[in-house]
């Protein structure tokens, strides 16, 4: 590769003045050397050969050049301060240690840098404690199924159990083993679903007629729980990816069964704005508080623990409803009074664009 012969000009001139540099500082020394020499020569009656006075006043201006060099190295500039400051917290981040910030007010592309490595250390410390966090999650809520099974069956070795007694705790072991079934499903979903290389499969289908077959799907639970679907699905085509977006009907969907009481009312719409689709789904259940709309696709997050209370749920589905939409260049908003129910409204691109997906 040729070099920039601007750049080598630039190198030229530095070496050039660190010379001159040099040079000058040798002179000083020297010439200061020799003022101290003859001042005392004067001034103490010194008669010495010429030989003898060259020898010292070498010797001297060696001292004061050595001297020049450690007084300009003990006050070394603040450059120097930021390269040792940025070496140190190059290695605290090597060692897991993301809680670190360089505060240093440098001009032009040094700013930039040091604005750029705060923010850099600031992002991996976040990443840090939501590692954490998923993993606390993680372990409580493997561990509330596991404590239940191994109680029950311990309790099923009690010989004095009724044939119903028997059959309620097997019960309550299927249930909590299905619901770690559940709960590594998802998040192996989510972790295939946050993958860079998780691919789209598009394909043209019809958007209306695939939430009413989920809607039929799920027609045993709402009916069982005198729920009134109120169905309004205008024709749509969109182009995407047909597994994934079932997922986010059938979880939408079963969330509003799940949280309205037994007479309340879903209402499902489905119309297009302009290169928009616009899914509403609306229930007149419990709702969510506005403190916790704004983290409800948080993973293991759950609104009002009494919300679940019995439910079932881990907490993953809404992050995994945001997920696909984030991968179909999607927005899902929601908006909920607590106490009087939820809409929860997703806006899709009748066609997604064939790009990667983001990453979050």
């Amino acid at each position: 590769m040729s070099r920039n012969p601007d750049h080598s000009w630039k190198l030229f001139f530095l070496r050039l003045l660190g010379l001159i540099a040099f040079m000058l500082a040798m002179a000083l020394c020297w010439s200061l050397a020799y003022w101290v020499t003859n001042f005392f020569y004067s001034n103490g009656n010194l008669n010495l050969s010429e030989y003898f006075k060259g020898i010292i006043n070498t010797v001297l201006g060696f001292v004061f050049f050595f001297l020049l060099a450690w007084i300009i190295r003990f006050k070394k500039p603040r450059q120097y301060d930021f390269f040792d400051a940025f070496r140190n917290a190059i290695n605290r981040i090597a060692k897991g240690d993301f809680k670190v910030n360089l505060d240093f007010k440098l001009k032009h592309q040094w700013g930039e840098l040091i604005d750029g490595f705060n923010h850099m250390a600031e992002q991996l410390n976040q990443m840090e404690q939501m590692k954490q966090e998923f993993i606390s999650n993680v372990s409580h809520e493997i561990q509330s199924p596991l404590t239940s099974i191994s109680g029950f069956a311990r309790a099923l070795h009690n010989e004095q159990l009724t044939q119903q007694q028997r059959l309620h705790y097997l019960e309550i072991i299927e249930t909590e083993s299905k619901r770690l079934s559940k709960l590594s499903d998802n998040l192996l979903r989510l972790t295939s679903l946050e993958a860079v290389q998780q691919p789209l499969e598009r394909k043209t289908y019809r958007l209306d007629l695939q939430i009413r077959g989920i809607i039929l799907a799920c027609e045993p639970q709402w009916l069982e729980q005198e729920i009134e679907m109120d169905v309004e699905l205008g024709k749509a085509e969109i182009t995407a990816d047909e597994d994934m977006l079932s997922q986010v009907w059938m979880n939408l969907i079963s969330n509003a069964i799940k949280f309205t009481p037994a007479g309340g009312t879903i209402t499902v719409q489905l119309k297009q704005e302009g290169n928009e689709l616009v899914v509403h789904v609306s229930d007149t259940g419990i709702g969510i508080t506005e403190e916790d709309q704004g983290r409800i696709f948080e993973r293991f997050f759950k609104a009002d623990k009494s919300r679940n209370r019995g439910k079932g749920g881990s907490g993953l589905g809404l992050s995994i409803v945001q997920r696909i939409i984030d991968m179909h260049q999607g927005k899902i908003t929601v908006k909920s009074h607590f106490g009087e129910g939820t809409t929860f409204t997703v806006r899709l691109p009748v066609a997604v664009a064939d790009t990667k997906s983001p990453h979050s």
